[in-house]
């Protein structure tokens, strides 16, 4: 047998304790997110092709769940719960919409908002820039923009955008990066 072995005698490791951590707050931010989506859903409708949306956004920086709510026909408000390795980022926009290229279910969008996170020690890919090294937990803060277009396939609750996403980050820098975003939701009316 190995000398060098022993267990832990029941006691939980850092690593476990700070995994465990992690997870309870991942759980408590989606049930929040889920909740003001649903509370947004029971509210009455407006003239936009469609009133809310939740769906999925993939982009340079993060993966996660989007929740999009028009506020009349040309403004949406549009939250984004985004993981990313050893960290997760809350990303609110607020959005402009307009008809593109005269086409009724094309819209041009932009619009700018802020995020706020945190992110554990590791490397991270910067767009446009070197990697960088994060030595220990770090609180991520900024400003954010959004420039893209998305299109209602005709017939069907699928909405699907591609964009591109500047961020000042403030915390972490300052520093600018610009990455792409691709989104696919599913629309209320």
């Amino acid at each position: 047998m190995n000398s060098n072995f022993r267990p832990n005698n029941g006691r939980k490791s850092k690593f476990c304790r700070y995994l465990h951590k992690h997870l309870i707050m991942k759980k408590t931010a989606l049930l929040l997110i889920v909740s003001a989506f649903i509370l947004l859903l029971q509210q009455k409708a407006n003239a936009q092709s469609y009133n809310y949306a939740g769906g999925l956004k993939f982009s340079g920086y993060e993966n996660g769940i989007s929740g999009k709510y028009f506020l009349n026909e040309n403004t949406a408000l549009e939250g984004v719960l985004g993981f990313r390795k050893h960290g997760m980022v809350l990303t609110g926009l607020y959005e402009i919409h307009q008809t593109a290229f005269n086409v009724a279910d094309l819209k041009f969008y932009y619009g700018f908002g802020a995020h706020l996170g945190s992110v554990g020690s590791g490397y991270y890919q910067r767009y446009g820039s070197d990697d960088e090294y994060y030595n220990s937990s770090s609180i991520l803060l900024g400003a954010d923009g959004v420039l893209g277009l998305e299109y209602v396939i005709p017939q069907s609750p699928i909405a699907i955008s591609v964009d591109l996403n500047p961020r000042l980050e403030l915390a972490r820098g300052p520093f600018f990066d610009l990455a792409p975003g691709l989104g696919i939701k599913y629309t209320f009316k």
